[in-house]
């Protein structure tokens, strides 16, 4: 990556404690992060909570200088695990730091930068496939017979209840069912769900 010897040489550290969100999902990098020292994780915040995590990585290292490279929004959420020491430098000395490595070197980084976002992302939709399974999985498994021979399902809990079962946050399972619902697999309002596909819904549950 950029030698920091390439960058300006009165960007301070800065200490953070464990648990302080460094980096959120689907913002716009305003500067890049280098590692000094501590340990991060890599994952997806629900509910202010790390439920889902991706990776781990102790400095010194560059946590989120890939989306820069690629001009990509954060695809996960950057936590720190412990006490952290963090650099955080202008997105202008950056790119100037990254023009004066080599032609070669400045491809191969780029590549690299290009694979690891393709994997970041490969990661995040297995987990969101995750949860749509878990959820047709719990709405096929409470479905119960309507006069008309149809399944249906009635919510007895409250939402978050159900979410907490399933390991999810409640915004989450909020999207799976408004998802399942512009897909036809599920219909109805309020506490009654029907299940109009139960077949394409039981190919959801086995993802």
């Amino acid at each position: 990556m950029v030698p920091l010897s390439y960058l300006p040489s009165d960007n301070q550290p800065e200490v953070m404690q464990a648990g302080r969100v460094l980096r959120e999902r689907a913002q716009r990098a305003d500067s890049v992060i280098y590692l000094e020292s501590g340990r991060v994780l890599f994952g997806l915040l629900e509910a202010g909570q790390l439920r889902h995590q991706l990776g781990m990585v102790e400095g010194p290292v560059w946590l989120d200088a890939a989306q820069v490279l690629m001009d990509q929004a954060y695809t996960v959420d950057i936590v720190a695990d412990t006490q952290v020491s963090v650099r955080r430098i202008p997105l202008e000395d950056f790119h100037e730091a990254f023009s004066k490595l080599n032609k070669d070197t400045k491809a191969l980084v780029r590549d690299m930068a290009a694979g690891y976002c393709q994997q970041t992302e490969l990661a995040v939709s297995r987990l969101a496939q995750d949860a749509e399974a878990r959820c047709a999985q719990w709405l096929l498994r409470h479905a119960a017979p309507a006069e008309d021979g149809s399944l249906q399902v009635t919510l007895q809990q409250r939402k978050r209840l159900i979410a907490a079962q399933l390991g999810i946050a409640p915004e989450t399972f909020s999207r799976v069912l408004r998802h399942l619902r512009e897909h036809g697999l599920i219909a109805g309002t309020g506490n009654v769900l029907s299940l109009p596909q139960p077949a394409a819904l039981q190919n959801v549950a086995r993802c």
